[in-house]
C-alpha cells in the first residue's frame, strides 16, 4: 500500500488533474444520461471542458492542508460525483437543472418527496447516503496519513495561487464568451457550459445587479413620462371583481404532434379562447418553478434579470415588500386575497403574500382534502366554493389570486385510470402513454373546473373579469421539435368577462398579463402597472425595465419620491376566510376522551388546552376528538389550524372555550334518579 501512495503523493497535481477531468465526465454523464452525450460535450466544448475540470482541480488544492490525504480527496471525489447524481437525478422528474436555489427549497422538496419516490426508492436513496457516509468515517480512522513534513509555504501558495489562476481564466473565458453570466434558458445553460459553473452561478449570484445608468434622474425620467399617460386616463368607471387563475401544468396538449385523443380534451378552454381575449403566454420556466411564474404576474417584473435559477419568493421577497398588482388594486379599495389548494408554506408563500399585498391568504389546511388525484393532489373543484367564498366575505370589489395545483406531477408510468374520459395514444412506449393518458384527463377535469368556476361567477351576478392561464409545460420529455409553435415556454390563456369588453388576442409574457387585465377594465395604477401599458411597444421597453425594477427592488427607490422609501407595508394578513369555532365540548364519562363540536373543522384543526399541543382527531368538519386526556374546571381549549411538519406552525386559531366540570345533582330517595352529566358546559370566549 504504500509504494501506490508514495507514488501518488510524488505525482499528485497530474493526479488532481486526470481525477478532475474523470470526475467531471462521470458528472456529465450523470448529467445527461448518457456517457456518449459526455463524450460528444467534451469533444465538441473543449475550451468549457478544460474550464469546469479546472474548477474541480482548484478544489483539490486543500488537500495539501492535511495529513489524512487519500480521506479529503475521496471527500473532495464524493462531492463533486453527489452534485452530478442530484442533477441528474432532478432532470429525471422535471426540465430544469438542479440550482443553488434549490437549497433554498429543500424543506419543501421533503414536504412532497412521497409523491415522486416510492417507499422501496426513497428507502435506497436514504441508505445510498447511510452507507457513503459510513465509508467515509472510515476511511477517515483506517485510510493511510501523509508521512512525511507538510511543506507549509508551499502547500498555502498553492492554495492561494490556484484560485487566483482559476479567476483569472474565469474573467478569460468570458472576454472570449466561452462562458456567459446570462442564462435565457438556465436548461440549455446547463448543456452549454457545464453543471460545475452554472451550479455556482445559481448559487453566488442572486437578485439584480446594478444596471450601467441608473440615476435618479433615470428612473425620473422614466416614472413621469407614465404618470403623466395615467393621469391623462378616466378612472372613474365601475371596476369589476378581477380574478386571476394560474392553472398547475395547463397547456392544450392537442400542440403535441404525435399525441392523438378520442376526444377534444380541453373543449370549454378552447371555446373560451374562440370567445375572448386570448393567445400565447410566454412564461419563465418549464416543467417547474410554479413560484417564479406566479412572481412574475402578481409583480409584472421580468425574472431574466435575477440571478440565473433564481426564487424572489426564497430571497428578496422573504425580506422586503414588493409592489405589486394586489398593493395597486388594495390602493384603490379593493379586498385582495390569495387562495391555494396545497399547503401554506410551500414556496414561503405564507410569508411572502403578506409581502405582496395579500389581505388573506386561503390554504389547503382550510380546506376539504378527500378529493385527490391518484398521485395524492387535491383536486381544483373544491377552488369554486373557495373563490365564492371570498367574493362574499366583503362588500368591497375584490382582487382574487387563485393557484390550482391539481396537474402537478408525478405522472404515474403504470395505468390507473381503469377507464379514462379520454383515451390517448401516440406515445413512444407504454409507459409513456399511461402517462400522457394520466396528465391529459388530469386536464379534462381542470377543464370542466374552469367551466364551473365561470358558470357560477356568472350567476353570483357582480361585474367580473377572470384571466387563467397555464405555469409551464409537463415534465414529460418534451422537445421543441414536437410541439408545433417549436418553443417549450408557451402556454395558453384567456380573458373571460362579463362586461362585453372588446376581444383582442396577442401574445403576452407573463410579467405583461396584470397590466393587460387592468388596462381592460381602465385601471392605470401602479408603477409597473402603469409601465407596462404605457411602454411595451416602446423602443428601450427591455433596458428601462431592468432599471426600474432594480430601483423598486434593490436600489435607492427614487420611483417613489426623494425620500426613498416605498410605501407599501407588510400586510397583517389573515390566514383563511372561515376560522375554527368552538360552540360545545362534551367529555366521555369515565373515560379520558372529549369531543369538540363546533364549525369550520379540517384535517390541520388542532386542539389545545392552556396552550398546550393534543394529539387531535379529525372526525368531520363539526367534531374533533382528543383521547388520554382529562379535563379540569376552567381548561381553556381552543383550536388552530396548523402547517403540515414537526415545527407546529400555527397558521390561525378560533375561539377560546373555557370548560367548567358538569355539576352532579344527589340522587334523592324518593326518585332514585340521577341527572345527566355527559355534556361539559363552558363559554365561548
Amino acid at each position: 500500500m504504500e509504494k501506490p501512495v508514495a507514488f501518488m503523493n510524488r505525482f499528485s497535481l497530474l493526479f488532481h488533474a486526470l481525477m478532475a477531468a474523470g470526475i467531471y465526465f462521470i458528472m456529465e454523464t450523470m448529467s445527461r444520461h448518457s456517457a456518449l452525450e459526455a463524450w460528444n460535450f467534451m469533444i465538441g466544448s473543449p475550451k468549457v471542458y478544460a474550464y469546469n475540470t479546472f474548477m474541480i482541480f482548484m478544489t483539490f488544492m486543500i488537500v495539501y492542508l492535511f495529513r489524512r490525504r487519500i480521506f479529503v480527496r475521496l471527500l473532495i471525489t464524493a462531492f463533486w460525483i453527489y452534485l452530478g447524481y442530484m442533477n441528474g437525478t432532478i432532470l429525471n422528474s422535471r426540465v430544469t437543472p438542479f440550482t443553488g436555489q434549490d437549497l433554498h427549497l429543500i424543506t419543501d422538496a421533503l414536504d412532497v418527496v412521497g409523491l415522486y419516490m416510492s417507499p422501496m426508492k426513497l428507502i435506497t436513496q436514504v441508505g445510498g447516503v447511510l452507507l457513503g457516509v459510513a465509508v467515509l468515517v472510515l476511511l477517515w480512522k483506517y485510510a493511510p496519513k501523509y508521512q512525511k513534513k507538510v511543506k507549509w509555504p508551499l502547500s498555502i501558495a498553492g492554495v492561494i495561487i490556484v484560485p487566483i489562476l482559476f479567476a483569472g481564466s474565469t474573467k478569460l473565458c468570458l472576454e472570449q464568451r466561452v462562458l456567459s453570466t446570462y442564462f435565457g434558458n438556465i436548461a440549455f445553460a446547463y448543456q452549454d457550459y457545464g453543471l460545475p459553473y452554472c451550479f455556482f452561478c445559481s448559487l453566488l449570484a442572486t437578485g439584480m445587479n446594478q444596471p450601467y445608468d441608473y440615476s435618479k434622474e433615470t428612473i425620473d425620467k422614466i416614472v413621469e413620462d407614465d404618470k403623466k399617460v395615467a393621469l391623462s386616463a378616466d378612472n372613474d368607471t365601475e371596476k369589476p371583481n378581477i380574478l386571476m387563475l394560474q392553472l398547475e401544468t395547463f397547456f392544450d396538449p392537442t400542440t403535441v404532434e404525435w399525441l392523438e385523443f378520442s376526444e377534444d380534451p380541453i373543449p370549454n378552454f378552447h371555446r373560451l379562447m374562440q370567445e375572448y381575449s386570448s393567445g400565447a403566454y410566454k412564461v419563465p420556466s418549464v416543467g417547474a418553478g410554479t413560484a417564479n411564474t406566479e412572481f412574475e404576474s402578481i409583480t409584472g417584473m421580468n425574472l431574466r434579470y435575477f440571478g440565473p435559477g433564481e426564487y424572489p419568493y426564497k430571497t428578496i421577497l422573504k425580506k422586503t415588500t414588493c409592489e405589486s398588482v394586489a398593493y395597486d388594486l388594495r390602493n384603490l379599495g379593493y379586498a385582495t386575497h390569495a387562495i391555494h389548494n396545497n399547503k401554506a408554506t410551500f414556496y414561503s408563500r405564507a410569508d411572502v403574500f403578506k409581502n405582496l399585498g395579500f389581505d388573506t391568504y386561503t390554504s389547503k389546511e382550510y380546506m376539504d382534502v378527500s378529493n385527490t388525484t391518484a398521485n395524492g393532489w387535491l383536486k381544483d373543484e373544491i377552488l369554486v366554493e373557495q373563490i365564492l367564498d371570498n367574493l362574499k366575505s366583503t362588500a368591497r370589489q375584490d382582487f382574487i389570486y387563485t393557484i390550482s395545483v391539481q396537474g402537478h406531477g408525478e405522472y404515474p408510468t403504470e395505468k390507473v385510470l381503469e377507464d379514462p374520459a379520454i383515451k390517448v395514444t401516440g406515445a413512444a412506449t407504454e409507459e409513456k402513454n399511461n402517462q400522457w393518458e394520466y396528465y391529459v384527463n388530469q386536464l379534462h377535469e381542470m377543464d370542466q373546473f374552469v367551466a364551473d368556476l365561470i358558470n357560477a361567477l356568472d350567476n353570483f351576478g357582480e361585474k367580473y373579469v377572470l384571466v387563467m392561464y397555464g405555469d409551464h409545460l409537463p415534465t414529460l420529455g418534451l422537445t421543441v421539435e414536437d410541439v408545433t409553435n417549436r418553443y417549450l415556454f408557451d402556454t395558453s390563456y384567456v380573458i373571460v368577462d362579463n362586461m362585453g369588453l372588446e376581444k383582442v388576442d396577442q401574445t403576452l409574457c407573463s410579467y405583461q398579463i396584470a397590466a393587460e387585465v387592468l388596462d381592460k377594465v381602465n385601471i392605470h395604477e401602479g408603477t409597473m402597472m402603469q409601465y407596462h401599458q404605457n411602454r411595451r411597444k416602446s423602443k428601450w421597453y427591455l433596458p428601462d425595465m431592468e432599471l426600474l425594477q432594480y430601483d423598486l427592488l434593490y436600489g435607492k427607490k427614487y420611483a417613489y419620491g426623494d425620500d426613498g422609501t416605498t410605501p407599501f407595508e407588510t400586510i397583517n394578513m389573515q390566514m383563511g376566510i372561515h376560522q375554527p369555532e368552538i360552540t360545545r365540548v362534551i367529555p366521555l364519562p369515565g373515560e379520558n376522551k372529549f369531543y369538540v363540536f363546533g364549525r369550520n373543522f379540517t384535517t390541520a384543526s388542532k386542539i389545545y388546552i392552556n396552550d398546550e399541543w393534543q394529539n387531535t382527531k379529525f372526525i368531520s368538519s363539526h367534531v374533533l376528538q382528543v383521547k388520554k386526556v382529562k379535563l379540569t374546571e376552567d381548561a381553556q381549549i381552543s383550536v388552530k389550524q396548523l402547517a403540515p411538519g414537526k415545527a407546529k406552525r400555527v397558521l390561525s386559531e378560533g375561539n377560546t372555550y373555557e370548560y367548567k366540570v358538569p355539576v352532579v345533582e344527589e340522587t334523592t330517595e324518593e326518585t332514585d334518579e340521577t341527572t345527566d352529566t355527559t355534556e361539559g358546559t363552558g363559554t365561548a370566549q
